[in-house]
């Protein structure tokens, strides 16, 4: 695998007072985590300016699409001159914490820096952990905050739990008790659609029994009839 060069490169003069002052500034107001993030910047600027240097004797289109690219990616450029005029704290002030701090999502840098690293920090749908991140024009207005809460319920002391406890046992009760008085109700019914259907049965053979009756007594008058004519004859 082939080893990576250096994307940028130290001071020449490492004690430079003025130099280290500057550095300790920039570090302070955007929140920085080392030095090698302002020399990164440092050379990026210096990238630009070599692109914007090639591209001067360049035509008028080469120069306007160079031009455009830079504005898509936030820098404030009207031409190759204001390419070359471009510093190191241009990119920083497009760093994905210079943004968040900016928008007032969080209100120190160094709290952006944090919330970016924990992945709260999100582009559209896109949650990004890289606080060096460069923002593009089209994608600031896309930068949001992604943190989901979670709030952990309140302990119940003894008391309640007791309460809710006698609540459940009482409601418990309750929906037996209507239990068993609906299977009483549904009882009882029951019998008593039993008994209207005896009665309707015992209704119905009440005239069988009649005419029984009637066959029985007519039996009867004609053997006393037989026997008093048997007795006359005799006579």
């Amino acid at each position: 695998m082939k080893k990576q060069s250096k994307k940028y490169s130290k001071p020449r003069r490492p004690f430079d007072k003025a130099r280290i002052d500057e550095e300790n500034t920039l570090r302070e107001k955007y929140g920085l985590k080392n030095k090698k993030e302002i020399w990164k910047a440092d050379a990026a600027i210096g990238r630009i300016r070599n692109q914007a240097k090639g591209l001067i004797t360049a035509s008028e289109e080469e120069k306007q699409e160079f031009v455009d690219r830079l504005q898509k990616r936030g820098f404030s450029v009207e031409s190759i001159a204001g390419a070359l005029a471009l510093n190191k704290e241009d990119i920083l002030k497009r760093r994905l914490q210079t943004i968040v701090h900016v928008k007032k999502i969080t209100t120190t840098a160094k709290q952006g820096r944090q919330l970016i690293t924990h992945k709260h920090i999100a582009i559209g749908d896109q949650i990004v952990n890289i606080p060096s991140y460069h923002v593009g024009l089209e994608e600031e207005g896309m930068v949001k905050s992604d943190i989901v809460l979670k709030i952990k319920s309140p302990e119940k002391s003894k008391v309640e739990k007791i309460k809710e406890e006698v609540e459940e046992k009482v409601v418990g009760e309750s929906e037996s008790e209507e239990k068993n008085e609906n299977s009483e109700n549904l009882e009882s019914s029951h019998n008593d659609n039993e008994s209207e259907s005896s009665d309707e049965e015992s209704g119905s053979s009440g005239p069988e029994d009649v005419g029984d009756t009637k066959t029985e007594d007519e039996g009867v008058d004609e053997k006393e009839v037989k026997e008093e004519n048997i007795e006359e004859n005799k006579e």
